[in-house]
């Protein structure tokens, strides 16, 4: 049974079993009741695009094996001629020179045949037993069969991948002795009438064209006026050719190999973290899929928040920095083992977090502050080293000033120290305190880590991407001390009508509305740095990224002063407003900025571009995701406000939410995949890809070794 004949039944085996298991789900979505439909629909959603994905693998494999079949059919003689027929320039230059001098060396090299093993298909072996007619319409066993596909679907793709390598490598061993007897036929090859038919071809390939052949050399003039809407630059269209980065050869492999572990750990945790924030939108419209208590959603619900503010946002910006840092300072990194130990001491906090919590382990109420002390103490010795290392790295800088960047992303770290030192030190949360204390923490930590962080390095990537200087420098020290100043006072706004003192109430309310400050002067600054190169944002993949985040930066930090007023918070505050008004914020502002900065830096350190349709897939999705999540969310929680300051029933306002909670999970859904997506493009930003072989220009460097 030839390769051709053994792969295809592999696969045929594999989608036929596949597609008996989401037969049967189909016959009982026919049956079911509103709840489960839409958990299937829901299902559907996950799963078509990853079904999708798994048969253009499918294809390409396909496609390969055919290739190399039909490839090993045609004779050697025939693709001798074929390939002497489609010389490049360079390539008759030097057949020509090879010919002309009489240094060539007989020396035969013998190849080596390798095994080639490919995947099959037993995954899907046993066919699933006969369940009873209501079976499948429980919640709990659609979330069930969903939880099963999603490690298996990923196996398949992995597998084809995997394939598809196997398969290219096979076929250029196959090329490469082929290259070898190319190489030796142009050896012995003696055809005078060939040299010169080549050296006529080579003329051919010189000519080029003036490039005003057709347009001619003077000067266009519409004397009559019959021309209109005269576009000098191109349209972008529905996929568009993006510009390619630049890669970054002062860059040492010690320190590309740190930031790629940390954008790697990264996006570990962002899957994982999402995973289970996906699992918990789906529990809002099917509470019942589960009764255990580590999967309850008091315990989940800090598991899912913790991973993806420590897991993927942390060990991203951190990542980020180490690549900003010493490049604005114009020197090395300080020291690359304070890297990998902080990057060690954050997986362990984060894992043992993790553990702690879904066990029942906890800080009590504190929200984002859920880690006990013992484990938060992990992440505070990576931030100080952390915070050490960037400081020495600007103290050696080559460069007179400190430029911006480095002033946001250090003073970030210096105020989570203290923060967190804040929350954690016992000896004032006594009683309301430790609310006032919770307040501070909560909203410091978002603005003064996450927020004051992320502005640091968007003043780098921005004007770098755009080749071009950010707009003013004086603008983006205004909103540093601005945001220093007002930022540190307004936690308490989250508190309105706590048993708290009103002047400490008031003073929140105060510092939110002059955070319009800091916010107006950051967004202006970015966006007069766009001015006049908006053009740029359709030729670029990781623009748009950096754009989307400013547009947030501005609408979220509005929209966060209007809800720290009293009206609004009385409307707003435990409604899933916050959920919604946080998930802007974090994803749209954070979450965008790092993917945009790790598009620009990971091609630059490895010189692998990722596929650019699939950034747009990623993009679009996680846009589109986050709108259906936070726009329904809004207006439900709104409604639901207006619910309680009416006195209606509280259970009322409860199934008032309901549809607003399925839009959650659809938004949630769309959004995960999203972020399976950007793990497989950094997947291939970090792995080389097997190159196709070039027979003729294997076999010429096959002679010209032979001449050394």
């Amino acid at each position: 049974m030839n390769l051709k004949l053994k792969m295809s039944l592999a696969f045929v085996t594999t989608f036929v079993f596949s597609e008996s298991i989401f037969a049967q789900q189909a016959t009982n979505l026919i049956s079911d009741n509103n709840n489960s439909l839409g958990l299937w629909l829901l299902l559907l959603i996950i799963f078509i695009p990853a079904l999708i994905f798994i048969g253009v693998l499918y294809l390409k494999f396909k496609d390969q094996v055919t290739e190399n079949e039909e490839w090993k059919k045609v004779n050697n003689d025939i693709h001798f001629a074929d390939h002497l027929k489609n010389l490049s320039k360079n390539q008759i230059q030097k057949f020509i020179t090879l010919k002309k001098s009489k240094k060539l060396k007989q020396n035969s090299n013998s190849l080596k045949t390798i095994l080639f093993l490919f995947f099959s298909s037993a995954i899907f072996a046993q066919n699933p037993s006969n369940p009873k007619d209501n079976f499948f319409s429980q919640p709990g066993i659609i979330i069930t069969v969903i939880i099963i596909l999603i490690p298996i679907l990923l196996a398949v793709i992995f597998a084809m991948i995997k394939a598809n390598s196997v398969v290219k490598d096979h076929f250029n061993k196959t090329k490469i002795t082929e290259a070898q007897d190319f190489a030796t036929h142009i050896e012995t090859l003696n055809n005078q009438s060939l040299e010169e038919n080549l050296t006529e071809r080579e003329r051919a390939l010189n000519f080029n064209l003036s490039n005003n052949e057709l347009s001619g050399t003077q000067i266009v003039q519409d004397k009559i006026g019959v021309i209109h809407n005269i576009r000098e630059k191109h349209e972008t269209h529905f996929v568009a050719l993006k510009k390619k980065a630049i890669r970054k050869p002062s860059l040492e492999p010690n320190i590309a190999r740190l930031i790629i572990w940390y954008f790697g750990c990264a996006t570990f945790w962002l899957v994982v973290g999402t995973g289970i924030g996906e699992y918990l939108g789906i529990k809002f419209v099917a509470p019942d899929i589960d009764h255990s208590s580590w999967l309850s959603f008091g315990r989940l619900r800090p598991v899912h928040t913790n991973i993806v503010f420590w897991g993927w946002a942390s060990l991203g910006m951190i990542g980020l920095g180490y690549y900003v840092v010493p490049i604005v300072s114009n020197t090395k990194i300080y020291s690359i083992k304070w890297g990998w130990i902080a990057l060690i001491l954050t997986n362990i906090m984060v894992i043992l977090g993790t553990i702690c919590l879904m066990s029942g382990i906890n800080n009590g109420g504190g929200e984002f502050r859920e880690y006990i002390w013992p484990v938060m103490a992990f992440f505070a010795v990576a931030l100080i080293l952390t915070l050490a290392n960037f400081i020495m790295t600007v103290a050696n800088r080559t460069t007179k000033e400190i430029y911006i960047s480095n002033w946001y992303i250090v003073s970030a770290i210096i105020f989570t120290i203290i923060v967190a030192l804040t929350a954690y030190l016992p000896f004032w949360q006594d009683g309301v305190s430790e609310t006032i204390v919770q307040g501070y923490f909560m909203h410091s930590g978002v603005g003064m880590w996450f927020t004051l962080y992320t502005l640091g390095l968007l003043y780098y990537f921005i004007p770098q991407q755009i080749n071009k200087p950010i707009y003013a420098y004086s603008l983006g020290i205004l909103a540093f001390w601005t945001q220093i100043i007002f930022y540190t006072i307004i936690g308490t706004h989250h508190f309105i009508f706590a048993p708290i003192a009103w002047w400490l109430q008031t003073v929140a309310i105060v510092g939110s509305a002059g955070m319009i400050i800091p916010v107006v002067a950051g967004t202006i600054n970015f966006i007069a740095t766009f001015n006049g190169n908006w053009h740029k944002v359709a030729s670029s993949y990781t623009l748009p990224f950096f754009l989307l985040a400013v547009i947030y930066y501005f609408l979220v930090s509005m929209q966060g002063t209007a809800e720290a007023f009293k009206f609004t918070n009385l409307l707003w505050h435990f409604t899933d407003f916050t959920v919604a008004h946080a998930h802007l914020g974090f994803y749209g502002i954070i979450t965008f900025t790092l993917w945009g900065g790790m598009y620009v830096v990971l091609p630059r350190l490895t010189g692998q571009e990722p596929p650019q349709h699939l950034v747009g897939v990623h993009f679009w999705l996680a846009f589109i995701g986050l709108i259906l999540y936070s726009v329904p969310l809004s207006i439900g929680a709104t409604l639901r406000g207006l619910m309680w300051m009416e006195g209606k029933p509280f259970i009322d306002s409860v199934v008032l939410m309901f549809d607003y909670w399925v839009w959650r999970a659809i938004g949630g859904s769309l959004m995960f995949i999203s972020h399976l997506i950007f793990a497989y493009n950094f997947y291939r930003m970090t792995t080389k890809e097997t190159e196709d072989i070039d027979i003729k220009e294997e076999a010429f460097r096959i002679l010209e070794e032979k001449t050394k």
